[in-house]
């Protein structure tokens, strides 16, 4: 019954997808926004000339590649002309596709995940998962010819494969997902550290047997148990015969690490193109940006007056330990934001009205949002309190890789790291989920309806110009 349910809202999402696809189409039949670069290059895979690149171009050609390998094959079943098949709206209806293969992925990782959890109904594993494919970043560009849909694809197949431990399949996926775009990297090596954690998990645990420690294991205190953690790591990193377990579970992920650290070298750095405008940085602030995302879309889990009130306990128990990390993050934010040029002359994107309307109001407005980004990170951590430590140590340095390098502030690059933490918090209640998908579906019709309504022109352009992500 599950299996026919999910079949049916698969087939619903799909329809409601495509009207919406056509409706976008007719308003905006050109290219629009970074689709002025995507579209002529796929345009030319299409027509069979690799060698043609467009320089400011600065991803790798996944996108075109897998574009060129379904169209192309359809053209010739059906006889259609170049100037058909490889339109911008067809090259658009490949992320539609990407958008179908997406839920499809979210649900059978929300059913991988949370196996175990009895309490859990197929209402809630089908909801969530059409809740997250309504994610509002990456619905909105599942409609337009960008890498998000496609890269999100082959990140999502990578953890899933991880999951199952074909760990082969899930390197050869990771490197479909570093050609859309070359900071999945990072998701590649979490997929390496969740196979890493789930071995350090069980050496812990049969290390606090060892020790009759489980009482303390269950009530810690933290300055003794992170000595006793960190002990733990170094005796089991010193020893020769489990990094030799480690690194045969891990080979496919190491490879394409090698392979990658390789790109770097050939290529001078990972962007491809034109790299003036994205320079790594130690961006720090962008950590808080994450949390505070995360708190607005998730504000149905994340949210309650218990919540606050266990927050607020919490900085009462510790208020040395708030203390200290507020001051570090004054430190961070004095000293590490960064306002790429970007962010403040292209008001196209909701971005620009955000950092204009609420951190350019006053200097010191950056640093009053302090206690906010405290709250909204021991949320965010609370929700992820029942994983293992060493899966939670690797999300998150593969969550600081994946933002804290960027000038740039773009919400496009927290949809991966936002999934795989929504898909691993306990499942939430049926009326939190439908919570949940009402305000994803509200952001989802306000967005496009600014992006139909909305428009304005500039005095240098002629072509329209819409609001969007």
């Amino acid at each position: 019954m599950e299996r026919v349910l999910f079949s049916a809202v698969v087939s619903s999402n799909f329809l409601a997808a495509s009207l919406l696809f056509a409706a976008i189409s007719r308003a905006q039949r050109g290219p629009y926004m970074d689709e002025e670069f995507h579209v002529p290059q796929a345009q030319r895979f299409c027509s069979g000339s690799f060698s043609e690149w467009d320089p400011t171009i600065t991803t790798l050609p996944g996108l075109y590649l897998v574009s060129t390998g379904i169209i192309k094959p359809v053209s010739w079943l059906l006889g259609w002309t170049e100037a058909v098949v490889c339109s911008t709206a067809m090259l658009r209806f490949i992320n539609l596709l990407f958008n179908t293969g997406n839920l499809y992925l979210l649900y059978v990782l929300l059913c991988r995940i949370h196996q175990k959890d009895k309490a859990t109904s197929a209402f809630q594993r089908i909801v969530s998962a059409l809740t997250l494919a309504s994610f509002p970043l990456l619905y909105f560009f599942s409609f337009l010819y960008y890498t998000d849909a496609g890269s999100t694809f082959f990140i999502l197949f990578t953890y899933l494969m991880c999951l199952y431990e074909s760990h082969k399949i899930a390197a050869c996926l990771g490197f479909c997902a570093f050609m859309f775009r070359q900071t999945n990297i990072v998701w590649i090596i979490f997929c390496a550290g969740h196979v890493v954690a789930q071995k350090l998990t069980e050496a812990w645990k049969t290390d606090l047997v060892k020790k009759k420690d489980e009482r303390t294991a269950c009530t810690p205190d933290l300055t003794e148990e992170t000595k006793k953690l960190g002990r733990f790591l170094l005796e089991y990193v010193l020893s020769l015969k489990n990094l030799k377990v480690l690194i045969i579970l891990t080979w496919p992920y190491i490879i394409l690490v090698v392979g990658f650290l390789l790109f770097l070298c050939l290529n001078g750095g990972i962007v491809v193109g034109d790299r003036t405008n994205h320079e790594i940085s130690l961006n720090f602030p962008q950590l808080y940006y994450f949390f505070s995302f995360t708190l607005v879309f998730s504000v149905s889990h994340l949210v309650s007056s218990q919540k606050i009130n266990s927050f607020l306990h919490s900085v009462k128990m510790h208020a040395l330990l708030y203390i200290g990390f507020g001051i570090v993050s004054l430190l961070l934010i004095w000293k590490f934001t960064y306002v790429h040029k970007f962010l403040v002359a292209d008001n196209r994107h909701y971005t620009f009205y955000i950092w204009k309307n609420i951190f350019q109001r006053h200097e010191m407005i950056k640093y009053v949002l302090v206690p906010a980004y405290i709250f909204a990170a021991w949320s965010f951590v609370e929700a992820l309190k029942y994983k293992s430590i060493f899966w939670i140590l690797a999300y998150f340095f593969c969550l600081a890789a994946a933002t804290i390098p960027q000038q740039l502030l773009e919400f496009r690059y927290f949809i991966v790291p936002y999934l795989i933490y929504r898909l691993n918090i306990p499942m939430p209640s049926s009326f939190k989920i439908i919570a949940e998908l009402a305000l994803y579906c509200l952001v989802n019709v306000l967005t496009l309806y600014c992006f139909f309504n909305k428009t304005f022109l500039w005095p240098d352009r002629k072509d329209i110009q819409r609001f969007m992500w």
